[in-house]
């Protein structure tokens, strides 16, 4: 009997997770017809179908489902194989993988920077997405560490507190509101904010903090990075909320103005963050320990 291969488990896993041929294909660096080819020859060796056409889009089927919780599962303990193997080469031969969220990635290129210095060997591999891609690479053990904001507590994830994380409203010098002082929450409501997308940390920072004032925000317009929502606030197309630690070239140099709103800044926290019961290498704790301090 033909038995699956380590690639095509990683193959599907990628087509599993983006529900996409062609972009699992653009993540792998494969052409789509390589890719449908790989997932066609685990349908041929398991006889039963991996996935069906819904519309325009695939959805997995229950042999799908199946394959993808064995494929988590090898190349899971694979990583921790990794792990393990570097604990015994030591920090100086490591390697460091570690994911950030978008809003944290300063923060953690300033980290790694003055950890680097330390430690000039070690070899790191940094990925820099939004909340969801790094709460899925943790799930999957694809990562060492992750520097993030805030944790959902349902999954299994250690996560600990190293560094405060203050959100300030963020505004054009040339705005009406910049020269103002104690400025009430109440009169934000009617000001367009520019906003991240549905489910990031900052995002559902700012809804809750109005809600629980009985106010709602206007959305001006929607944005996947906050390096876009401060462009589109220095030109003045409205108010953002931002960390103020990732700001201070802009409000330093007179392109921002952070306002002088009560209430705020909202005091949010900076996480290194691990799988539960992940057995950290050297490299690894070394940066864990390195941040703490």
């Amino acid at each position: 009997m033909r038995r699956l291969t380590l690639r095509q488990f990683r193959i599907f896993e990628a087509v599993a997770r983006h529900l996409s041929f062609s972009r699992a294909a653009e993540e792998l660096h494969l052409s789509q017809p390589a890719v449908s080819m790989q997932v066609k020859g685990i349908e041929i060796i398991l006889g039963l179908p991996l996935t069906e056409q819904v519309g325009r889009k695939i959805q997995l089927t229950d042999a799908g489902r199946e394959v993808l919780h064995a494929s988590q599962s090898i190349t899971a303990r694979l990583d921790d194989l990794q792990s393990n193997l570097a604990q015994l080469r030591g920090v100086e031969g490591g390697r460091l993988s570690l994911a950030v969220t978008t809003t944290a990635n300063s923060i953690a290129a300033a980290q790694l920077a003055r950890f680097r210095d330390k430690y000039p060997q070690v070899a790191i591999h940094l990925d820099v997405g939004n909340r969801a891609d790094v709460l899925h690479q943790l799930a999957a053990n694809r990562i060492d560490l992750a520097i993030m904001g805030r944790i959902p507590p349902d999954l299994e994830l250690e996560a600990t507190r190293f560094m405060d994380n203050p959100l300030g409203v963020v505004a054009s010098p040339r705005h009406p509101l910049a020269r103002r002082k104690k400025i009430p929450v109440a009169a934000l409501a009617t000001e367009p904010f520019l906003v991240r997308e549905a489910g990031s940390g900052s995002r559902n920072a700012m809804e809750r903090f109005f809600a629980e004032r009985g106010l709602e925000i206007r959305t001006g317009l929607e944005m996947n990075s906050n390096e876009a929502i401060k462009h589109a606030v220095q030109a003045g197309l409205g108010l953002g909320l931002l960390s103020l630690q990732t700001l201070e070239p802009e409000l330093t140099l007179k392109r921002l103005v952070a306002l002088d709103v009560e209430d705020f800044p909202i005091m949010r926290h900076w996480f290194v963050v691990h799988r539960t019961g992940k057995r950290l290498s050297p490299v690894a704790q070394a940066f864990k320990e390195f941040a703490l301090a």
